[in-house]
């Protein structure tokens, strides 16, 4: 009797799973990426033993002498306020925009508290960035 066991294994693989995964990851660090506001202007902040994380929306960085910067951009007051209303209104949800104020140590807290006030009577967040001890 010549019985034979046919036991082949089958060398294919499928590639519709690993590009499934491959598309996932493409998505996750595309929207990952958008998210991440990094404070490109060297700034050295307070610190503080605060863990709060809070969306960054619209980055206001002051410098000692009191020059403000919109994202990385140097602006006046008076033109801070117009790109932060503008920003506001470009906004996919006004109501959850806040701002994050990156004050350098040792600026004088006349210049902080005037961009608080602004977000205050824009009915905005405002929160005072702080480098962690």
């Amino acid at each position: 009797m010549g019985l034979k066991k046919r036991n082949k294994v089958s060398a294919e693989f499928s590639m519709s799973s690993l590009t499934d995964i491959i598309f996932l990851l493409l998505i996750f660090f595309m929207l990952t990426s958008t998210l991440v506001s990094p404070n490109a202007l060297n700034l050295k902040l307070p610190s503080s033993s605060s863990q709060t994380v809070a969306p960054a929306t619209i980055s206001v960085s002051i410098k000692k002498n009191g020059q403000y910067y919109h994202e990385t951009t140097p602006v006046k007051l008076s033109e801070l306020k117009r790109k932060v209303r503008l920003d506001v209104k470009k906004a996919a949800d006004p109501k959850k925009v806040t701002v994050v104020i990156n004050a350098e140590e040792n600026t004088p807290i006349k210049y902080v508290v005037e961009v608080m006030d602004m977000a205050l009577t824009m009915r905005i967040g405002a929160i005072l960035a702080t480098e962690p001890r």
